[in-house]
């Protein structure tokens, strides 16, 4: 639905819904479900994210590893807590047209919303509370080169995060695509960006028990493909990554091929098998795990601004 016939210069009216988790017209609704929004943590823009290239849409040579510190003093750790280890799937989102719920606080703060869907409890017990059947986020971590550009009448949410059945998903936004002029589409991740994934959180610090670096590669087979699973101890990982990095704090993409062909040699001299020659689907780090089909579990809250800061990255490149 247009919004004072103004057109948005996001809006891809030439593609047809996605396949797979796509955003069909809204068309019922059911006396058991109610959606709820909810505006939840401001998460702090003036965290420091470099990046050296000037378009979108191409890989950067060189990532800044964003400080987590502001977060952690600003955040409701119930709402950290909520978004850890659950598996989200990953969707862009463009500009908003006069979105009107859950603003900017300060100009200094961007704020993520949450909606959900609960279902009623049809047993006649006045404190039975609803459950929650799907949940979804919208954020735009350190998103500053998109927000400069956008037009004053619009919001810019890129990054959205979906738990739950795909049929509640395409609901959902359906209703924020007719009702804001925006456009949904799935977030899928390269195996660049994979690669850079597994470099940039086998390097990140923690505190806790630290899992090891796991790889999985498809080589296409016929009749079904074949997955190989490589997985990495994580003190020797580390090591292997510390050996690499030049600067701390700071990842190169020189750095990243270098980490990746280290791992690639040491899995040739054993099993005599070229991984380069097969695709990177799957990471799994202590930090989080991510899968090329655009789906996360993220897993450590210490670096979950800088998980939420790459995926915004990621959504931005995707609208642009």
């Amino acid at each position: 639905m247009r919004r004072s016939g103004r057109p948005s210069p996001w809006r891809r009216q030439d593609m047809d819904t996605p396949d797979s988790g796509g955003m069909t017209p809204l068309g019922r609704k059911t006396a058991e479900t109610g959606i709820n929004f909810t505006s939840t943590t401001r998460f702090s823009r003036g965290l420091t994210f470099i990046r050296t290239h000037t378009l979108f849409g191409q890989s950067p040579t060189r990532r800044i590893i964003p400080q987590t510190s502001l977060l952690q003093e600003n955040a409701d750790p119930q709402k950290i807590a909520f978004l850890l280890r659950k598996q989200w799937t990953l969707y862009s989102v463009t500009p908003m047209y006069k979105f009107s719920y859950g603003l900017k606080g300060t100009d200094q703060d961007q704020v993520a919303i949450l909606v959900q869907i609960a279902s009623r409890s049809q047993l006649p017990f006045e404190n039975a509370e609803d459950k929650v059947v799907w949940s979804g986020w919208f954020c735009c971590i350190s998103g500053d080169d998109l927000l400069e550009s956008v037009p004053e009448d619009f919001t810019c949410l890129s990054l959205f995060l979906a738990n739950g059945a795909e049929s509640y998903t395409a609901i959902v936004g359906s209703w924020f695509q007719k009702t804001f002029d925006c456009y949904f589409s799935r977030l899928t991740i390269s195996p660049l960006n994979l690669a850079w994934m597994a470099a940039m959180w086998t390097g990140c610090k923690v505190d806790s028990h630290m899992a090891a670096t796991e790889l999985v590669f498809s080589v296409p087979c016929i009749p079904q493909s074949l997955d190989i699973s490589y997985a990495i101890h994580p003190e020797d990982a580390k090591a292997l990554w510390d050996t690499v990095q030049k600067t701390p704090g700071e990842v190169t993409q020189e750095e990243v091929n270098l980490f990746m062909d280290c791992l690639y040699s040491h899995f040739h001299r054993h099993f005599k098998i070229h991984l380069s020659a097969t695709r990177l689907v799957k990471v799994s780090t202590t930090i989080a795990s991510a899968h090329c089909d655009g789906n996360i579990k993220i897993l450590h809250s210490k670096h979950l601004i800088g998980v939420l800061t790459l995926l915004t990255e990621l959504a931005i490149s995707q609208i642009q």
